[in-house]
């Protein structure tokens, strides 16, 4: 929803003028349509058959964006406004409740941004049976960054606990 709702905003820039032959009706080159298509070229890159089924969905929303944007103007913005924060808040409490830490966001601006949408896809795939190679290789790396973050954070309070208790508090 996030991205979803991203896209949307960036429907309410101004269009680029194509030529009539280049024209897609309901779907204008704006910054909503020019990241749709750029997150589909990358995607289909990254992972050409999950890319591919992912791609039509981001265009098609971003379509349906292009019309909300233009039939409801603000809004729309408001809904869409609306839903990307409870999303986002949302985000955070499911990365604290079940993973005990942040969102990506505050690792990796890319990662959030860009690759973690794929990666939700590419779970949902997987729930359907999609590479199990990909996803025993994505998981043991999840898993192996969860560990490293478990350790530093082990690490970081017993620094803490040391500094405390040789009467040196930090």
């Amino acid at each position: 929803m996030i991205l979803l709702t991203a896209f949307l905003f960036g429907t309410n820039s101004p269009d680029l003028a194509l030529p009539e032959w280049a024209q897609i009706s309901g779907f204008p080159l704006n910054v909503g349509t020019a990241s749709a298509l750029v997150y589909s070229f990358l995607y289909i890159l990254m992972e050409p058959f999950a890319g591919t089924l992912l791609a039509p969905l981001l265009l098609s929303a971003t379509a349906v964006a292009n019309h909300l944007t233009n039939v409801h103007g603000a809004t729309a913005n408001k809904w869409a406004l609306g839903i990307h924060l409870i999303s986002w808040v949302a985000q955070f409490i499911g990365h604290g409740k079940f993973e005990g830490r942040a969102p990506a966001l505050l690792d990796n601006l890319i990662q959030a941004i860009f690759l973690a949408p794929f990666f939700v896809w590419l779970e949902a795939l997987f729930w359907f049976g999609y590479r199990p190679e990909l996803r025993k290789r994505l998981d043991a790396s999840v898993e192996q960054e969860i560990s490293k973050f478990k350790q530093t954070r082990v690490d970081e309070a017993k620094k803490e606990y040391d500094g405390i208790t040789n009467g040196k508090v930090q």
